[in-house]
């Protein structure tokens, strides 16, 4: 899916969210497809290794965000999930409902048998010292948008093109990796929508589709 397409219904269903205090929440879980390079609000082009010409050889996007943290790589074979939600879901900080989020995460790689954790100080989830999972949200009148990145069986040798996050002498990982064997985002999406009902405390989940030009791309709304 696009990057740009993905954005524009983030920005639609927050706007949505903001004016229907009772309305569902969101969760949009796509893979990205061109890849793509995003960096977050405070300037790191310096960690961006590739140089322009690279990128294109490679046909990975660069696009700037809004978001919290670092430069970071999207591409197919990691599952990437948005939560549109009210902060309130999560404790009413920002601090809290990135724990969440690393809770979810943590929850769904133990049910595939890897054992991950939190870093000190440092957000996203890990396994040994290698990081598994990226972590960079964004709120707008106390509803969230960004989120996540999991590694299940990414390319990682793109990771390489950037400092992941803009951490130095920091390796990276996948859940195919670690369990040395072939697995699909697809196989992990049912698990990890599960975890997060869990950890926010959703009681249900419907399929739903998006409308308008963007196209249709299957997400879950939540309630």
């Amino acid at each position: 899916m696009l990057y740009a397409e993905t954005l524009e219904i983030q920005h639609r269903l927050v706007r949505e969210v903001q004016a229907a205090p009772d309305g569902p929440a969101y969760l949009l879980l796509v893979e990205h497809d061109p890849p793509v390079i995003t960096t977050g609000r405070q300037p790191c082009d310096e960690h961006i290794l590739a140089s322009p010409a690279q990128l294109a050889r490679e046909g990975i996007e660069v696009h700037a965000t809004r978001r919290g943290g670092s430069v970071t790589y999207h591409g197919p074979g990691q599952l990437v999930g948005y939560p549109i939600l009210r902060l309130s879901s999560a404790g009413k900080s920002v601090r809290a409902y990135v724990h969440a989020l690393e809770e979810v995460l943590i929850r769904t790689l133990d049910r595939f048998g890897v054992s991950a954790h939190r870093a000190e100080g440092i957000t996203g989830v890990w396994v040994g010292d290698e990081k598994i999972a990226a972590i960079g949200v964004a709120v707008s009148r106390w509803v969230t948008y960004h989120g996540f990145a999991l590694n299940v069986a990414p390319d990682l040798s793109h990771f390489g093109l950037i400092v992941p996050c803009g951490l130095t002498r920091k390796g990276v990982t996948s859940v195919s990796r670690r369990l040395g064997r072939p697995v699909g985002v697809e196989e992990v999406k049912p698990v990890l929508v599960e975890a997060f009902k869990q950890v926010f405390g959703f009681a249900g989940v419907a399929a739903w589709k998006s409308r308008g030009p963007v196209g249709q791309h299957g997400q879950k709304g939540l309630g």
